[in-house]
């Protein structure tokens, strides 16, 4: 075993900000990053890191994952990986789960209602590989709460160190970089207002060639105030044809939804985790849930779904449009719904994370058991 860290990427923006911080106060740390085909991010500008392709199509990037992963003193991952279920780690290895949400509105893991529809070999196989974690990074205490009820892991091997990529949102300098990056790409955000429509992925659509939002009716409504960001989930294939190119702007593909969240003016969303980050930004929200109640009886909420969102519930077009027009938020709610989910994420969570593990009191930290 070595004193290393190695990432398994799927999204990839925590593991950027963790190895970054990581880079910064243990330089002579190695860093390795196994990159999965769903994973945005290219890691490029980084020479001293070994980027590998974590996939079987490639055999020989696939080998030296799995060495790697061996020899680590050190792994973070960003999703659930099954391959964690059969993977033989060292007592001493640490793991931590940098998932990718700061909070949650939709239940999953453990508590997902699709769960009990699964073999016991099945829950058993998702058991094992929550409990390789020796760590898992939490935001606030809410989470903590919902990590260890999804998870099946006890209260001490929750860290409390703020999730890695909120530092963004504290950085007036890199913000600035990124206003002026993509007002280079999209002038017309210096024009105008932006509405970005970011919902969340549904598992019966997979593939869409017609959204739930009327583009022509927000059209007629906003085009000459306003443009409109559309950002579907990557797993999603689209075939829809875009009759409003001077209003309407897919940025699907854009790799950090948070920088796109910097020149946001209103967001709306429906059960995706990006209103945590956003709510940072103090700025309005809108919920289209037009599937609510099929939505809670499939999927599930931690909560009663119009006391957890900051922001008004409408499942029209039309009333979504009322809203913009009347201006309805709820800016004081927004701003005590982020006090609530990122009360540790305060603008250092990077190092916080890495001082925790790679301090030379590193040794009293949680470790598996023999039987794990």
């Amino acid at each position: 075993m070595r004193k290393q860290a190695t990432f398994v990427a799927s999204f990839g923006d925590n593991v950027l900000y963790t190895a970054n911080a990581l880079k910064k106060v243990h330089p002579d740390v190695p860093i390795v990053i196994l990159k999965t085909n769903s994973c945005k991010l290219d890691f490029a500008g980084y020479p001293d890191w070994i980027i590998l392709n974590f996939e079987l199509t490639s055999p020989i990037h696939w080998l030296r994952s799995v060495f790697h992963l061996a020899t680590s003193s050190h792994i973070f991952v960003d999703n659930y990986f099954g391959f964690l279920a059969a993977a033989t780690f060292r007592k001493e290895t640490i793991c931590v789960q940098l998932w990718h949400a700061a909070g949650a509105v939709k239940k999953f893991g453990l508590k997902d209602p699709s769960i009990y529809y699964r073999t016991p070999r099945a829950q058993s196989r998702f058991q094992k590989v929550y409990d390789q974690q020796t760590h898992v990074v939490v935001g606030s205490e809410k989470m903590s709460e919902i990590f260890q009820q999804s998870f099946g892991i006890p209260a001490e091997r929750i860290l409390r160190t703020g999730i890695p990529r909120t530092d963004f949102f504290y950085d007036e300098l890199t913000q600035q970089i990124v206003e002026s990056d993509l007002a280079y790409h999209y002038p017309v955000i210096q024009k105008k207002h932006v509405i970005l429509y970011a919902p969340t992925f549904r598992d019966d659509q997979l593939h869409v060639s017609k959204l739930a939002l009327d583009l022509e009716k927000m059209y007629q409504a906003f085009h000459e105030d306003y443009v409109l960001f559309l950002r579907l989930h990557p797993a999603i294939q689209t075939d829809w044809k875009n009759h409003y190119p001077d209003f309407v702007y897919d940025v699907s593909h854009f790799p950090d939804v948070n920088h796109l969240l910097m020149v946001t003016d209103i967001l709306i969303s429906d059960y995706s985790s990006i209103p945590f980050e956003f709510s940072l930004l103090q700025r309005p929200m809108i919920f289209f849930a037009y599937d609510l109640e099929e939505y809670s009886r499939t999927r599930g909420f931690w909560e009663n779904y119009d006391d957890l969102v900051p922001g008004p519930i409408v499942q029209t077009t039309d009333e979504l449009i009322e809203c913009i027009q009347k201006q309805t938020f709820q800016l004081q709610q927004i701003e005590e719904f982020a006090q609530e989910w990122n009360e540790y994420s305060q603008g250092q969570s990077s190092e916080q994370l890495v001082h925790a593990l790679f301090s030379s009191s590193e040794q009293v930290l949680p470790q598996r058991s023999a039987e794990e």
